[in-house]
């Protein structure tokens, strides 16, 4: 009897392919789903990756075009616009119901990307504290006249954990977990729980990992690939969005060409930014991952069929 046939008949899984960028998630997922596939598990994708989330941004989040997809249905990617915020909690109850749907359907959802808080909104049992946009926006307002340090000061004396968990240069995080502490909540709930529970049972948690050495390497050619590939032309046909909206304007790398269209930056200097930067959100993204229980880390490349041993 094939591995396929062993599985085929099974309850529908949810599958979670992570790891840091640059790893080859997307390659195996749509490996894995066109296994499945053959075998009668009618498997789809479901995007996990928070920049993908917008259209046009494609360049700058290596967004697998649609003509390279396979044939195989994908899900969340090009559901907001640059000037709409894509916040996790408007992301989880979305991206829930897409894998529902799937499953519902007899197949196994597929979910990838590299976005930790995304990926634990939609696998573990993951609450969100309410938003009050009145303390928000006084929160904002201390920000714009006292600074970001101000803000991060305040967080570590609060909540130290907090602090160490959220990249200080994103003001945003820093700004939604000092509103949900006053709103009393113990700690800043945007976080991985201590002992996460399983959203579903069936699920399965696949890490790929690449030597450091060379995934510096890999990323590095990657931004200038991007560059190379008319990412500041992509950028200043979204400009206007990107500069109005919350989001989509931070990502790494748009934010440097944003800073290279302004003249605040050169094009080598945008460049190597975007490298740095990315550099520390691949070390970001082991550090959220290795946390995981239950997760199997895999040496990329991965061939899919070995996932699917009994």
């Amino acid at each position: 009897m094939s591995t396929i046939s062993l599985h085929e008949h099974a309850a529908p899984r949810l599958w979670a392919i992570v790891g840091a960028t640059g790893t080859g998630k997307s390659d195996l997922a749509l490996d894995l789903a066109e296994l499945l596939r053959s075998g009668g598990n009618a498997a789809e994708v479901v995007n996990a990756d928070a920049m993908q989330l917008y259209r046009g941004m494609d360049i700058g989040t290596a967004k697998l075009p649609v003509a390279e997809r396979r044939g195989i249905p994908h899900h969340l990617f090009d559901v907001r616009d640059v000037d709409q915020e894509a916040a996790v909690a408007w992301y989880q109850p979305h991206a829930r119901a897409v894998v529902a749907d799937i499953q519902e359907r007899g197949g196994d959802a597929i979910l990838v990307g590299g976005s930790g808080l995304y990926v634990s909104s939609v696998v573990f049992d993951f609450q969100f504290p309410p938003r009050d946009p009145a303390i928000r926006e006084r929160i904002e307002q201390e920000l714009a006249e006292r600074g970001a340090a101000h803000l991060l000061t305040r967080l570590k004396d609060a909540d130290p954990g907090a602090a160490a968990r959220i990249d200080p240069h994103n003001t945003r995080r820093v700004v939604r977990a000092l509103e949900v502490l006053e709103q009393g909540s113990a700690t800043h709930g945007a976080a991985l729980p201590d002992a996460p529970t399983l959203w579903q049972p069936r699920t399965r948690l696949i890490g790929l990992h690449v030597e450091r050495s060379e995934l510096v390497a890999r990323l590095d050619a990657r931004v200038e690939r991007m560059w190379d590939a008319g990412l500041v032309g992509e950028v200043e046909a979204l400009r206007d969005g990107l500069e109005r909206g919350v989001t989509a304007g931070r990502a790494i790398g748009y934010a440097q060409a944003l800073g290279q269209l302004e003249g605040r930056l050169s094009e080598h200097d945008a460049i190597a930014e975007t490298q740095a930067l990315t550099r520390r959100y691949a070390r970001r993204q082991v550090s959220w991952f290795k946390r995981y229980p239950g997760l199997e880390w895999h040496d990329a490349p991965v061939i899919a069929s070995t996932l699917l041993s009994p």
